[in-house]
């Protein structure tokens, strides 16, 4: 007879279980090859691959042996029931995001139910967007004596209520805008800083039709409209975008 746990359950079948157990993996910026290696190994064993729609290079999906689900149209409560429902039946669930999920990625909310429901959750991390951008322009993110130091923003929108895009632009350091190019103009308009100030825009940074806009506060927006990009795309602003200015750092100083 199988012993039997306080609350009626059955301990030999529960001891039986198989370790519930989701990865939430960065998936990179769109180049399927900026995956990281365990990445690309857990997609390659999930039985069930749930994916953050267009945001995801469907190359990366190509010959996966798991079921593919498209996120875009599901609720964060149907998202949630399918990977329970996956990983009670004992499968590989790797929860798919784009570039890193530690960025805009949305993940806690995920995880919290997930983890009330006895899952256990790892994060793989993943190549931003961001530094992808930066690859793009051949440049870094810091450069001494251009800027020591990075702010990563959003603007204000439909799910956050106030910015702090002017307050932020006053440290003069390098700053990186995600999900806002559809707004250029207010925020060049609410940066304090000089109208010659560099700007890059990246559109679909690594991916085939990559796009990559530069220019100044001053004439950024309209080379952006003309364009046509709404949307896929990350602004950095400041002297680092110019690829000008800097000094021989410590490491490589004249000896």
């Amino acid at each position: 007879m199988n012993e039997r746990n306080e609350s009626g359950g059955d301990m030999a079948e529960k001891n039986d279980w198989p370790r519930m157990k989701v990865y939430f993996v960065g998936a990179g910026p769109g180049d399927p090859e900026l995956i990281t290696l365990k990445g690309y190994r857990l997609l390659k064993e999930a039985d069930l691959v749930i994916y953050t729609g267009s945001l995801i290079n469907r190359d990366l999906l190509r010959g996966l042996r798991s079921e593919l689900v498209d996120s875009s149209n599901l609720s964060l409560e149907e998202i949630t029931e399918r990977i329970l429902s996956s990983v009670r039946d004992g499968k590989k669930v790797v929860r798919l995001h784009s570039g890193d999920p530690s960025l805009y990625g949305a993940i806690l909310e995920q995880m919290r139910p997930l983890e009330e429901n006895g899952v256990e959750v790892e994060v793989v991390p993943g190549v931003s967007s961001l530094f992808a951008a930066a690859a793009a322009l051949k440049t870094q993110l810091t450069l001494k004596g251009v800027s020591e130091s990075l702010i990563i923003t959003r603007p204000s929108g439909a799910t956050l209520e106030r910015d702090e895009i002017r307050e932020l632009s006053q440290h003069g350091s390098t700053m990186a805008v995600f999900l806002g190019v559809e707004r250029i103009r207010e925020i060049v308009s609410s940066v304090k800083l000089p109208a010659d100030t560099p700007v890059a825009v990246v559109y679909h940074a690594s991916w085939p039709d990559q796009q990559v806009l530069t220019g100044t506060l001053e004439d950024i927006a309209e080379k952006v409209e003309e364009a046509g990009i709404n949307k896929s795309a990350l602004i950095l602003i400041g002297g680092v975008v110019r690829r000008a200015g800097f000094r021989r750092s410590h490491l490589y100083r004249s000896r």
